[in-house]
């Protein structure tokens, strides 16, 4: 049994849920999730997923309820995460925003809505590392990466910035995975190695 941990403060909880429950089902994994609102939950989890919504209210109730340092601390102990949109700003090491406190787990700096407001959303085939197929990536307020650390691996870029990223055990995109009935992007997050095993 996998438990997996929806940091659920604000975001697409429900669907991250159901997402990774899709992507262990594909490996003969039960999972069970918990839907993280409060401190003493985190380190009873095996992995984590940090939702979009909105970053300086995310950030500021991680810090509020203690969950950040105990994000940190699961992640320093090599526990994997799947940051997406603004759980990807929140994740950065630099915001370009002093109203988000980021958590300094992805070497990356980011530009917070770069690819435009709500009414430009968009959808879009992404080539990403260790998918066989184009990824349906739905980008919403989506932000982009600017400057990416020595030690992260690019996973995709779209119109020249990357959009995915990978650092350590942590794996951000800047689109919205769990939006599509394909749960690749979560499988890619936290089964790599059983994929590599099978």
């Amino acid at each position: 049994m996998l438990r997996a941990g929806v940091v659920a403060v604000q975001g697409d909880v429900t669907e991250h849920a159901a997402a990774i429950r899709r992507a262990g089902a594909a490996h003969g994994e039960d999972v069970e999730v918990v839907e993280i609102r409060q401190s003493g939950r985190v380190p009873d989890c095996d992995v984590l997923l940090l939702p979009g919504g909105e970053s300086t209210a995310i950030s500021r109730l991680l810090a509020r309820e203690g969950i950040d340092g105990e994000i940190r601390e699961h992640v320093a102990a090599g526990n994997p995460v799947l940051a997406t949109c603004a759980g990807l700003i929140v994740a950065s090491r630099d915001a370009n925003d002093d109203r988000v406190d980021t958590l300094d787990l992805v070497d990356v700096t980011v530009d917070r809505n770069a690819f435009g407001r709500q009414v430009d959303s968009f959808e879009a085939p992404l080539d990403v590392v260790g998918l066989d197929e184009p990824f349906p990536a739905v980008f919403i307020r989506a932000p982009a990466i600017d400057e990416v650390g020595a030690g992260v691996e690019v996973l995709a870029e779209w119109d020249g910035r990357p959009v995915a990223v990978r650092d350590g055990p942590v794996v951000g995109t800047a689109f919205h995975p769990e939006l599509t009935a394909d749960s690749r992007i979560h499988d890619l997050a936290f089964f790599a190695d059983l994929a590599v095993d099978a």
